[in-house]
């Protein structure tokens, strides 16, 4: 298959995953609406779970299937840095005001979790590179750990929303008069098995195009694969735009990104030859390391809530985090071997 074909067959699977990521998610959305989910944390909880779907199956796919661990690290990683970069994107198309000082002070919690589990995982990272095997039969360690602090974490935030008596999404009543539950549970079907069928082939294509150009499989599954799998993040960032609901833009991305990570812990336990991380490139480190900073200036962000922006486009911290994703994609095509 030459170049242009492969270039091609990927640029279609991204784009079919791309539209029924939108259709997964409006009708996620509507779901949760119909059933009383809609703007609580609940709701958000399930559409950070239902964007970040493509992942899940793709990642699956990459460790079981097709063999390619560093894909499906890179594709979950990888995710998570753009979807930071979504918030940057969000700063940039929300002309009234910084971003930061319109949503909730509350996604520091989410951010703080987030920042906990990518150290972690750096952290294990770290022991496996340097022969430290901490696990059981193929498992390590750290999968269990993530998915128990998932958890825990999932927990808090609720228990915060609760006691702050906030909600992270703006209400908006009956959006979908006109969608029935029927029909959104009939089409979230439809779409989710989209999803599940083009994730599975998005790997392969992503291991021929890593042959073809002679990219390391990291560099392909942290910039192209994490590209169109995070496509319904894009979809539900500009959506939550369009209607004002930026609380809840701002939670699908943060609550992706901790989706994204028991994403790896789920594909260590479907990877049956070891560790998942004790199977990977080191480089995979300066995504993790981006992902922090970005998370932290978010952090920083949200907390200050700048009122400057420059040239009146974007404020320092989105202009901060825009650099640091270019030069994580400037570092992984450095690495090219």
């Amino acid at each position: 298959m030459t170049h242009w074909l492969i270039f091609v067959e990927f640029a279609a699977l991204a784009l079919v995953i791309g539209v029924s990521g939108y259709f997964l998610s409006l009708y996620g959305d509507v779901i949760a609406e119909k059933t009383g989910l809609g703007g609580t944390w609940g709701g958000i909880a399930m559409l950070a779970t239902v964007t970040s779907l493509p992942e899940l199956v793709t990642g699956v796919s990459a460790v079981t299937y097709v063999n390619v661990p560093n894909i499906a690290l890179g594709d979950a990683l990888g995710s998570c840095v753009f979807n930071l970069l979504l918030i940057v994107l969000l700063d940039f198309l929300h002309r009234e005001a910084s971003v930061y000082t319109r949503v909730s002070q509350g996604h520091i919690l989410s951010a703080g979790f987030g920042v906990v589990l990518l150290g972690f995982m750096a952290f294990n990272l770290v022991l496996y590179q340097h022969g430290i095997n901490l696990s059981f039969w193929h498992i390590g360690i750290y999968a269990p750990i993530i998915m128990l602090f998932y958890i825990f974490a999932m927990r808090t935030v609720f228990r915060y929303e609760k006691a702050q008596r906030l909600e992270i999404v703006e209400e908006i009543a009956e959006r979908y008069s006109n969608i029935s539950l029927t029909k959104a549970l009939t089409g979230f079907f439809f779409a989710a098995v989209v999803v599940v069928l083009m994730g599975i082939r998005l790997p392969v294509t992503a291991e021929h195009l890593a042959e073809a150009m002679g990219w390391q499989r990291s560099f392909v599954g942290t910039v192209f694969v994490a590209f169109a799998t995070s496509l319904p993040e894009v979809a539900v960032t500009i959506s939550a735009l369009r209607i004002g609901a930026l609380d809840m833009a701002i939670s699908d991305l943060l609550g992706s990104n901790l989706f994204n990570l028991v994403i790896i812990a789920i594909d260590d336990m479907a990877y049956l030859k070891g560790p998942l991380l004790a199977n990977v490139s080191p480089v995979h480190l300066v995504t993790i390391q981006s992902a922090i900073m970005m998370t932290g200036i978010a952090i920083v962000g949200l907390l200050y809530r700048p009122q400057q922006r420059l040239f009146k486009t974007v404020g320092w911290g989105s202009l901060f985090m825009f650099i640091i994703y270019i030069l994580n994609l400037s570092a992984l095509y450095l690495q090219q071997e």
